[in-house]
């Protein structure tokens, strides 16, 4: 089930938070942890990631300079949780793309957005909406690999989420090598069944040539 959500600038201005539950405390204390988290963003942070904390599961996006936090139950679909993060991603960028990025907005500024998250949080708890989202998303795209981490790694142990990227960052150059080891090994394959058949005609035309055009 999907708990909080909340939207901060990259300078960690927080731009809107959902209306919650405000005696759970369990909840408040993930949601001081998002703050910690979200001051320890750098440029090279992965721009989509997981983060394990107890009962929790913490799922956050980047979209140009706004970051997309929604804190989900554990054991909540977590392609489930993404697409809920785009969803509110695409409506907060069109309703006030040229508002959030103004220096001199105060904390908070867009809380009347919470009207189109608590609507679209109701949306996807519903179960009915929760199984077509979900079948949807596994026939166009599939559960998305998004790393993850343990937050206390994060806070505690001097982990990062630069490595998340780091390792962003060598999928891709291990996918590239592959591209490329895949394209040099059709074209060897190509050689190896044409080359003979070349050798052969360049032989008859070599021949045909020699005895009657000589």
């Amino acid at each position: 089930m999907i708990k909080s959500t909340l939207l901060y600038r990259d300078d960690g201005l927080p731009l809107c938070a959902s209306v919650d539950d405000e005696s759970d405390m369990s909840l408040n204390e993930q949601k001081k942890k998002v703050k910690i988290v979200i001051s320890r963003l750098t440029p090279n942070s992965a721009t989509e990631a997981t983060l394990e904390s107890g009962k929790y599961e913490i799922n956050y996006i980047k979209r140009d300079i706004v970051i997309y936090v929604v804190i989900c139950e554990i054991g909540y679909p977590r392609n489930l949780a993404f697409s809920y993060l785009g969803d509110v991603s695409e409506e907060f960028q069109h309703s006030y793309s040229h508002e959030y990025g103004k220096p001199n907005i105060r904390p908070y500024a867009f809380v009347s957005f919470d009207n189109y998250l608590q609507k679209t949080k109701k949306a996807y708890s519903d179960k009915k909406v929760q199984d077509n989202l979900d079948q949807l998303n596994q026939e166009l795209v599939g559960v998305k690999q998004i790393m993850s981490k343990n937050i206390e790694d994060l806070l505690y142990r001097g982990d990062s989420l630069d490595k998340m990227s780091d390792m962003s960052a060598s999928l891709k150059e291990s996918s590239k090598r592959y591209r490329k080891s895949a394209q040099k090994i059709n074209f060897d394959l190509l050689i190896s069944q044409y080359a003979p058949i070349a050798i052969v005609a360049f032989f008859f035309v070599f021949l045909i040539w020699w005895v009657f055009l000589k």
